[in-house]
């Protein structure tokens, strides 16, 4: 059986699964996966040192680990409305250019 009912012969019926919906979903799900193993690879490199001592993190982990998180969603937001933005000019410079043929 394919995943999430995509594959030969899985055609939805009317009114049954939006295969493109089910795409984007597993899509969005995949990036912000990414995103979350990334921050935490990231932050742990930067704030825990490699060797633990304590069980739980002491203060200055812990505030280098909330500032890390803040700094890397912030960045991550930047990016996604600069992509966006780009997107959209580009979608509007493609729509224009048809528009004098």
């Amino acid at each position: 059986m394919s995943f999430l009912g995509r594959g030969p012969g899985n055609v939805p019926a009317a009114g049954g699964v939006n295969v493109e919906k089910i795409e984007l979903a597993v899509t969005e799900l995949d990036t912000v996966t990414d995103f979350f193993n990334r921050m935490v690879s990231s932050c742990h490199a930067k704030c825990i040192s490699a060797r633990y001592s304590e069980p739980d993190l002491n203060k200055g982990e812990s505030v280098c680990i909330d500032r890390c998180v803040a700094k890397f969603t912030e960045v991550q937001k930047k990016v996604g409305e600069k992509l966006q933005s780009r997107g959209a000019a580009n979608a509007g410079a493609a729509a224009g250019s048809f528009g004098s043929l």
